[in-house]
């Protein structure tokens, strides 16, 4: 794409955090922007930011369904799309056992089935434009936590269907990137996040320091969503980008060590001196 040019983009969840950050960051510079907001007024707010450059999308990117009416929305708007960036989305709360079915398919949605669904409806227009999708997943994707299992796999499965969708788009032109950020300062520890409604007493110590850390990290994460769109501004443009990438040395740091980790299990189990090693 030509940096000059001025481009299109399609961001879910403008409504605050990196994909309101990104958005303002897309205009400042010229560009178009259609944006996601499953509020209606903050859909209509978004539009007063930019009239005629900024298209509100008041629908649910977390639902599926909805995919093929935001893209053609976008389209209808903006005259194509460009650029897809899939950020909307949430973390859910909870001990593995005590999440319901109703939740986890919930959190599936908002972080994966949506997402995909956006991609599939958006690769047609941008395989004839050459264009590029970023997939904002977390560290959440390499790293594991107590207490949020689902969240944790539905970043692992968005990671690495943007991996498997690189290497099937990147021969036509496009190319899809899961990007890993760590903590950034959106409302990830406090409006946005939902806690399981079963709290099962065996799992109670582990709520109660996660509730804690929760109200300890609200809106004092070290990222800086106005920081990390420039850098995804800078992504939209390089020549031949991973099809993952963290932000900063802190969250590559943490990545090696979990990547580490998790070799020093495969060995283990691989060695011949070990019981349950491979013959």
């Amino acid at each position: 794409m030509d940096g000059v040019t001025a481009r299109r983009w399609l961001i879910t969840g403008i409504s605050g955090g990196l994909g309101s950050a990104l958005a303002d960051a897309a205009l400042a510079m010229g560009d178009g922007v259609a944006g996601t907001s499953r509020n209606a007024q903050a859909a209509r707010a978004f539009e007063a930011r930019a009239p005629g450059r900024a298209i509100g999308i008041p629908l649910d990117a977390g639902d599926p369904r909805q995919a093929g009416e935001i893209v053609a929305r976008a389209i209808d708007g903006l005259g194509g799309i460009d650029l897809l960036v899939n950020n909307a989305g949430y973390a859910q709360a909870g001990a593995v056992e005590a999440v319901s079915g109703e939740e986890a398919q919930a959190q599936f949605d908002a972080n994966f089935f949506g997402p995909v669904a956006l991609i599939r409806a958006a690769l047609p227009g941008l395989i004839d434009r050459g264009g590029r999708i970023l997939n904002i997943s977390s560290l959440a994707a390499v790293e594991t936590y107590a207490g949020l299992g689902h969240y944790c796999a539905s970043k692992a499965a968005l990671s690495a269907i943007s991996e498997s969708t690189d290497t099937e788009v990147a021969p036509l032109g496009v190319r899809c990137i899961a990007v890993e950020p760590g903590g950034m300062r959106t409302a990830f520890a406090g409006s946005s996040l939902r806690k399981s409604r079963a709290r099962l007493p065996r799992y109670g110590e582990q709520d109660a320091t996660q509730d804690a850390s929760f109200r300890k990290s609200d809106g004092r994460q070290s990222g800086d969503p106005a920081r990390i769109a420039q850098l995804l501004l800078r992504l939209a443009e390089m020549t031949d980008p991973p099809s993952r990438m963290v932000l900063d040395m802190a969250a590559l740091d943490r990545v090696e060590r979990a990547v580490a980790k998790r070799l020093d299990g495969y060995r283990r189990a691989a060695s011949p001196h070990d019981d349950i090693g491979f013959p």
